[in-house]
């Protein structure tokens, strides 16, 4: 274990950050300017709409964003969980500490409890892990990069992804969320991935899913054992 959560930390998820969707540019220029304060931000995954740290094109694109978190890591704690849309991360940074999917749950203390923090696409069927495997293979995708010639490969996949609905209401959420929380030996589970933004109490576990700050604007500030949801102010 490498840290402990405290008080006032922040989360923030699934902000799928793309030219249309530029709410975690919005939040962290205010964590620089201090109008947001906090010492310790965990980033829950999927922070951008797509990057890994072979692909040159999109970390072009995002380099604004990945300099103001290493400039921000400086002075805050940052933890970085990677997400599906977001791996192969820790090259592109200094002294944010990744968390890669075969890492988590990150098991951590937070006063008397344990908790549980992950993006979410863990405990899933074989078939996906090994998908996962084969996306984040890094010689496969040194070889891809070498291949998208003019971009051509790295353009179809933003404006893909760019056209894409990810918002929506999770029917039958709950039900998720409960079969969920009985693969963690924790008092506390805290995930993204299902841009739901709910919390609920099953037994004596405690299951937040942090809100998605794309779809509804919010991240998650950790007081007194509440995740209180925050809306981002523009």
């Amino acid at each position: 274990m490498f840290f402990e959560l405290k008080d006032n930390s922040i989360f923030v998820a699934d902000s799928h950050y793309n030219e249309k969707n530029e709410q975690f540019l919005i939040f962290l220029e205010k964590l620089k300017s201090k109008e947001i304060k906090c010492e310790q931000l965990i980033l829950m995954g999927d922070m951008f709409d797509f990057i890994s740290s072979e692909s040159k094109y999109f970390v072009k694109r995002n380099q604004k964003l990945i300099d103001i978190i290493n400039e921000l890591s400086n002075i805050i704690q940052i933890v970085y969980f990677e997400g599906n849309h977001d791996y192969n991360m820790q090259p592109l940074f200094d002294n944010v500490k990744v968390i890669k999917r075969e890492k988590q749950p990150l098991i951590v203390d937070y006063k008397d409890k344990k908790v549980a923090i992950c993006h979410g696409d863990i405990y899933t069927p074989k078939s996906y892990d090994l998908y996962c495997k084969v996306i984040r293979n890094h010689p496969l995708l040194i070889f891809l990069n070498m291949l998208d010639i003019k971009n051509f490969i790295s353009k179809k996949i933003y404006y893909t992804l760019i056209k894409k609905t990810i918002c929506s209401d999770f029917k039958g959420f709950e039900e998720l969320a409960l079969k969920r929380s009985k693969n963690f030996d924790a008092d506390m589970i805290v995930e993204g991935h299902f841009h739901q933004g709910k919390e609920y109490t099953f037994d004596k576990k405690r299951y937040i899913n942090i809100p998605s700050l794309c779809c509804s604007q919010e991240y998650s500030i950790l007081k007194d054992e509440q995740f209180i949801k925050i809306k981002l102010n523009k």
